[in-house]
């Protein structure tokens, strides 16, 4: 049998990169594949979010033809 890799999570109670065994899931993003990604993970929300914003296939506040 094989190890999983291990899951990085970004916790948002304490605002820091925990292990699977950190907060409850409620309270964190992820899992990451790397720490580096978890500590990213408010910028990725926020890169995420303006993108399905302006998504003229998602954006129902457009102006309707």
């Amino acid at each position: 049998m094989s190890a999983e890799a291990p899951a990085f999570y970004f916790c948002l109670k304490h605002h820091t990169v925990e292990g699977e065994d950190g907060c409850k899931a409620s309270d964190r993003l992820g899992p990451y594949p790397t720490h580096a990604a978890a500590e990213h993970a408010l910028e990725t929300v926020q890169e995420r979010n303006e993108s399905w914003d302006n998504d003229p296939d998602w954006n129902d506040d457009a102006p309707r033809p």
